[in-house]
């Protein structure tokens, strides 16, 4: 029997609580890092400090390059925090102890969510913790689009113009917070966000993604790649965009549908489409769209020290906390 539940009863969460606690008395907790691109040493320093300091040891594997070394790895552990490393069924095939993984960023799409449910692991991310480097990201890439990517030639401004940010989460509301210093005009979609929240943040609500896009000049995605996402970002809904339309992704690639904006990009020659996520088709973009068109070599959003460091912290303080209390609230797996 497993000696925690997914449901999130009161009782339960007694019961679930009581039950992690014997088993920290009966065996120390291990924690693994496992992170093919490491974390900052101060954050695994700080990682460290947490874990350690709730009387649980704490296991590093950086820079691995196979797969079995993971395998390997995850075989003893209780807790695992990962970055952008894929825990899929293999995985937790492998990881016969382990009762919670934490994604330690916002996405968390590298987790078999459906794979960890059925292993009875709790999956995490930690919401918010780099919300400000990806804002201040698509705002830079905002001002390196209309400066025609610093090519000396005349660009144009940010202050007054039309800025429609596609879902009002933690990233987006940096955006709006950001963009208004600009002097931009702010605009939100968000079929899940109440106007209020909107509005309480001096942004203007709007009820659709097409009343968005063919308002704004410019519009930032902030969407998940979800069944329901994927591929809508298409001809119909990026062609309402006003003459000289930028978009901007440092959401997901998975939400593009790259041939569709590749043809729409042949059809008007204003359009922008600017990235932090280089799509599948990188090559025929830049072939195509000089001027026009640009990707970072890899996602760089999350890629400061700041948000390094926190969403590590943050990620082993929720470990602690689940096996202490059975506290699930960022919990993504049902």
């Amino acid at each position: 029997m497993p000696y925690f539940s997914f449901h999130h009863s009161e009782p339960t969460r007694k019961k679930t609580t009581q039950a992690v606690f014997y088993t920290t008395l009966v065996k120390k907790m291990k924690v693994l890092v496992a992170t093919e691109k490491p974390f900052a040493k101060v954050a695994v320093d700080g990682i460290r400090e947490v874990v350690e300091g709730a009387g649980y040891e704490l296991a590093l594997l950086e820079k691995y390059t196979e797969k079995q070394q993971l395998l390997e790895a995850v075989a003893d552990a209780d807790a695992l925090i990962i970055r952008s490393d894929k825990v899929d069924a293999e995985v937790l095939d492998a990881a016969k102890q382990l009762k919670i993984v934490v994604r330690a960023g916002a996405g968390y799409d590298n987790i078999d969510l459906a794979a960890a449910t059925a292993h009875k692991v709790v999956a995490m991310n930690t919401p918010g913790q780099n919300s400000n480097a990806v804002a201040e990201l698509a705002l830079g890439l905002m001002v390196y689009a209309v400066r025609n990517f610093y090519n000396g030639t005349s660009g144009t401004e940010l202050l007054g113009k039309k800025l429609g940010i596609h879902a009002f989460g933690n990233v987006g509301r940096n955006v709006a917070r950001i963009a208004k210093g600009f002097g931009m005009e702010v605009y939100a979609y968000d079929a899940y966000c109440p106007d209020e929240a909107m509005t309480a943040a001096g942004v203007t609500p709007v009820h659709s993604a097409e009343e968005l896009y063919s308002t704004c000049n410019i519009v930032s995605l902030h969407i998940p790649a979800t069944a329901e996402t994927k591929e809508s970002i298409n001809h119909d809904l990026v062609g309402r965009m006003p003459k000289g339309g930028i978009l901007v992704n440092t959401a997901r690639k998975e939400v593009i549908n790259e041939e569709e904006l590749i043809a729409l990009m042949q059809e008007r020659t204003d359009l922008k489409y600017i990235t932090d996520i280089m799509p599948v088709a990188d090559a025929k973009f830049r072939t195509l769209f000089e001027n026009r068109y640009f990707a970072t070599p890899k996602k760089m959003g999350a890629q400061t020290a700041e948000a390094n460091i926190n969403a590590g912290i943050a990620a082993a303080k929720q470990i602690v906390d689940f096996i202490e209390n059975g506290n699930t609230r960022f919990q993504v797996n049902k």
